[in-house]
C-alpha cells in the first residue's frame, strides 16, 4: 500500500494487508535492504515525514475495519536530513505515536533487529512490544552517544553498556513486554524458521488481546506509555 496521499511514497517503510492464521491485519514495518541497491533505495530503514504519515494512514485505515497492527521495527532512526525537516519530521513522529494512542485496534510491535531513537517509537507504541533476542532498542546508537558525551570513538563500548540497549536490558526495565527467542545463528541468517518462531508469539498475543474490548486496549496502552515517561 503507497503514498501518504500528501507528499509521495517513502520506500523505507512499508505496508501491506495480510492474513495471520486466518485472521486479517495490516503489516507496517521498516526496510531496510539487504543488499546496495536495496539500502539506496529504502534510504537504510531511516523514514521521512511521508513515511509516517503513510503509517498513520494505514493505522487509520485498519482501525476503521477492526484490524489488527503489526508493526515490524527496523530502523537506525528517522531521516535526519534537511528536506525531512523542512517537511515536518518530528511532527510526523508525533502524530504517528498519537495515532497508536488513538486507534482501538490491537497493536503489537516487533523490534527485529535495531530500535532507534523517535523513529523507532514512532511504530513500537502499542499494546504488546516484543524484541528478538539479539535486537538492541534504544534513544540513540552507541557511536552517537560517544561522539555527543565523550567526543571519543574510543568509548563506543561504555556508551553501549550505559544505554542499555539489550532486549534483557528493556525486559528488566519494562520497556518492552517479552522477548522472542532465535534461532542458532541469528535471525537473519534462518529468516524461515525465525518466522515461525515469531509467528507463534504473535498468534497468541493477538488471541490474548482479541479477549478485550478496544475502548479497554486503548485505556491500557494509554497509560502503559505515560507511566513509561513519568517514571524517566
Amino acid at each position: 500500500m503507497h503514498g501518504d496521499k500528501k507528499f509521495s511514497d517513502d520506500s523505507a517503510i512499508l505496508g501491506c494487508l495480510a492474513s495471520l492464521s486466518g485472521q486479517s491485519v495490516m503489516i507496517i514495518g521498516n526496510e531496510k535492504g539487504n543488499t546496495m541497491d536495496l539500502r539506496l533505495k529504502h534510504n537504510f530503514g531511516m523514514a521521512k515525514p511521508e513515511g509516517y504519515r503513510k503509517a498513520q494512514r494505514l493505522m487509520l485505515l485498519a482501525d476503521k475495519f477492526n484490524l489488527p497492527i503489526i508493526t515490524f521495527v527496523d530502523t537506525a532512526g528517522a531521516f535526519p536530513g534537511k528536506e525531512a525537516e523542512e517537511r515536518g519530521q518530528s511532527e510526523s513522529i508525533a502524530s504517528s505515536i498519537l495515532t497508536s494512542l488513538k486507534v482501538n485496534s490491537p497493536i503489537l510491535s516487533v523490534v527485529i533487529g535495531e530500535g532507534g531513537s523517535g523513529g523507532a517509537i514512532a511504530l513500537a507504541t502499542a499494546d504488546k512490544v516484543m524484541m528478538l533476542e539479539h535486537s538492541i532498542y534504544s534513544v540513540i546508537s552507541p557511536e552517537g552517544c560517544a561522539s555527543i558525551l565523550w567526543r571519543n570513538s574510543d568509548f563506543i563500548i561504555k556508551a553501549a553498556e550505559n544505554l542499555k540497549l539489550t532486549a534483557q536490558d528493556c525486559l528488566n526495565n519494562k520497556i518492552i513486554d517479552s522477548i522472542v527467542e532465535e534461532v542458532p545463528g541469528g535471525a537473519h541468517r534462518f529468516p524461515k524458521e525465525q518466522a515461525e518462531i515469531l509467528k507463534k508469539k504473535l498468534i497468541t498475543n493477538l488471541e490474548n488481546l482479541k479477549l478485550n474490548t478496544g475502548a479497554f486496549r486503548r485505556k491500557i496502552r494509554n497509560e502503559k506509555f505515560l507511566n513509561m515517561t513519568s517514571n524517566i
